[in-house]
Formats: C-alpha cells, structure tokens, sequence
C-alpha cells in the first residue's frame, strides 16, 4: 500500500521540504515566491491524499502513520527556517514557539497511545487550525517580497495567531483526552477502544 496514489502524495510533502529549505539560501524574490507554490502545492496535498483514501478505499494503516508525520515535518521545517531567516519576528516569534511545541507535544502522545493501542481522531476544529497554519506560513515564505498595496506580513502574522490560538485549544482537548486514555489503561486484547475518550476528543486534534 505504500505505492497507493493516496501515500505517494503524502510521501510528496516529505520530498518538498528540501526544496523549500534549498529556496530560503536563494537571495531575490522569485525563491520565495516558488517556495510558497511549493509549500501551499504540499499543503493542499494533506486534503487530497485523505480524500482520495477513501474514494478508492486504500485507507491503510502506513497512510494513518505517514500523514501526520508528513504534516509535521513540513510544518516545523518550514517555521524553523522563517525563524532562521527572520521572516517571523518580534512577538510572533513566540506564536512559532508554541506552534512548535504543540507539534512536538502531540507527537509524543501519539506513540504512547499507539502503546495501548488507542487512537484519537482527529477534529474539524484542528482540521481548520491546520489548514490556516498553512495559509499564515505561506503568506510569511512570501514575507516583504510581497506586492506593496498588500500588507503581505502582517495578514501572516494575524493569520499565525489565529492558528497559535486553535493550537493552545485543541492542543489542550488533545491532551486531556490522551492522558485520560493513559491513566484509564489500556483495553482489553482483541477490544476496541469505545467511545468514552473519543468522545472527549471531539475538540482535540
């Protein structure tokens, strides 16, 4: 299944990132315009690789695996490199900090539950808290190479704390979901995981 179309498009977000990074040691306006084609081209990838999973019904365990993998290597990649640059400044350096962390966080809850052999959907609420992370990083690649009638920074930076307080959110439900499957142990060999936890995961993400 990992030559299914829906799994190479995830793979094609992994195989972008050296691209965008490349782009950043390039000096004049075109890299930074081409690597926001590029990133928003792997973004959009995250919406159609899941779409057609379940078209075709190739939804598979590697894909579940891979896709958030995918997501997040792309997302910090692309945030440590503006940082680098100074393309996120001041303040909204901190935005980045807990964008960052949230994704290190959720990592890392992923694989203790996978231990127990739980797994937590994810919501429409952090659906949308990704898609406009990716709006705001790719408004921020751009940065001042933007057109001048078109305030190009600050909407990534408004855009940026609009996604910085959807993570604080459901970074939370994500965590008070996860923790109360961990301290609940896990379920029974053959028993799949009910409800109660995901149910309290319907904010988490």
């Amino acid at each position: 299944m990992l030559t299914s179309l829906p799994n190479l498009l995830t793979l094609s977000r992994v195989g972008a990132i050296p691209l965008i990074v490349a782009l950043f040691y390039v000096a004049g306006d075109w890299p930074r315009y081409l690597a926001c084609v590029i990133f928003s081209a792997a973004g959009f990838t995250d919406v159609l690789d899941g779409y057609l999973a379940r078209q075709r019904a190739q939804v598979s365990a590697v894909g579940r695996i891979l896709d958030p993998i995918a997501d997040k290597l792309l997302v910090v990649s692309t945030t440590a490199m503006l940082l680098a640059f100074d393309r996120i400044t001041g303040l909204a350096v901190l935005g980045a900090v807990v964008i960052l962390c949230r994704e290190l966080l959720v990592s890392g809850l992923r694989e203790v539950l996978a231990d127990i052999r739980l797994r937590i959907p994810v919501s429409r609420l952090a659906k949308w808290k990704t898609v406009i992370q990716m709006v705001a990083l790719g408004f921020l690649i751009v940065g001042d190479a933007g057109f001048a009638f078109l305030p190009i920074v600050t909407i990534g930076e408004l855009l940026l704390w609009v996604a910085v307080t959807l993570t604080l959110i459901t970074g939370w439900a994500y965590c008070r979901a996860a923790f109360g499957a961990v301290l609940s142990g896990p379920p029974p060999r053959g028993h799949t995981p009910t409800t109660k936890v995901a149910k309290q995961a319907t904010s988490a993400g």
